[in-house]
């Protein structure tokens, strides 16, 4: 699909620039070359944690060169920069090792909370090693025969020792779409152990045998009510919590009248630009974190920024809609 003038192109985790050649993972000692070099950067990951550090006001990942007790954890070959340095995750998931991470300390930090702030090579880093450690810790079993698996390919392939099937990273499409109605009225939503405050635009998975496309129809349909057309790509990240990629759209209403459906939506509403601008800056409604589609989605169709006003003190009265 070609970039348009409509697409999202700098969406906060879609900004890796690793070179993660398939050929070079094959190779069956290449994370334990990566390990033996001081050039390798190692990212540590806890607790589904990074440790991080400001320079100059900048977010960054604390990285370091491999150390002698490395080859414990578990371990995955991330990719190459175009300077020819490697990039290595080590999973730190046993409670009883000795030298494993205190991430209560000061600057460790989750994807959500760092995602957006870090530059294009290290979101990238971080997504790809937070994505490699769920599958990992979901899927240590062959789904045919039940025997434990082995990590190969510089951890990107499990191999059942069994019958010999090879098992990849699975990742789960998933869309997420901006409705507006003919008055370009935004719909949000919340889901039922959100936050009372928190609301969100529409997203779903992507059914067996379904095109993105339907999808957004059918979730559309399905949790609200609605019709929709001029179903618009927008772009697409990864979102590893555990195993999505969410594809972004906006589509127009055909029809207004909501019809909630009570399980995985429970409050629906149509907001103006200043209605929705009003709501947040006096923190009646709490939008999706920065490093979100669904946070980009809005501010697209908003037009600017929208956070909290600081200092705020004035009634906490709904906004009229």
């Amino acid at each position: 699909m070609s970039p348009t003038e409509e697409t999202l192109l700098d969406l906060s985790l879609s900004r890796g620039s690793l070179d993660r050649s398939q050929a070079a993972r094959r190779e069956p000692d290449v994370l334990q070359r990566a390990l033996k070099s001081s050039r390798t950067r190692v990212l540590d990951l806890a607790d589904g944690r990074v440790r991080t550090c400001r320079v100059d006001g900048q977010l960054r990942l604390v990285l370091r060169q491999p150390g002698i007790e490395d080859s414990r954890p578990l371990g995955f070959w991330l990719g190459r920069d175009q300077d020819g340095v490697d990039y290595v995750a080590l999973v730190h998931d046993d409670p009883t090792a000795p030298d494993r991470p205190d991430t209560s300390a000061k600057g460790w930090r989750t994807l959500r909370e760092a995602g957006a702030e870090l530059n294009d090579t290290e979101a990238g880093v971080f997504t790809t090693a937070l994505a490699l450690a769920q599958w990992h810790a979901r899927h240590p079993h062959c789904p045919r025969c039940g025997s434990p698996t082995e990590v190969v390919e510089a951890g990107w392939m499990r191999r059942c020792p069994e019958d010999g099937s090879e098992h990849h990273p699975r990742t789960d499409a998933a869309i997420i779409v901006a409705v507006t109605d003919r008055d370009n009225r935004l719909l949000l939503a919340r889901g039922p152990h959100w936050p009372e405050t928190r609301m969100s635009v529409l997203a779903g998975f992507v059914e067996a045998g379904e095109s993105l496309e339907s999808a957004v129809a059918r979730e559309v349909h399905e949790e609200v009510g609605i019709r929709v057309q001029d179903i618009t790509y927008r772009g697409n990240q990864p979102w590893p919590f555990p195993a999505s990629l969410m594809v972004g759209f906006t589509a127009r209403a055909v029809d207004v009248e909501l019809h909630i459906d009570g399980e995985e939506i429970v409050q629906a509403e149509w907001f103006s630009r200043g209605e929705l601008g009003w709501a947040v800056r006096t923190e009646q409604i709490a939008l999706p974190p920065r490093v979100s589609i669904a946070r980009r989605l809005i501010e697209d169709w908003f037009g600017d920024e929208l956070e909290p006003e600081p200092g705020y003190e004035g009634p906490r009265t709904v906004a009229p809609r």
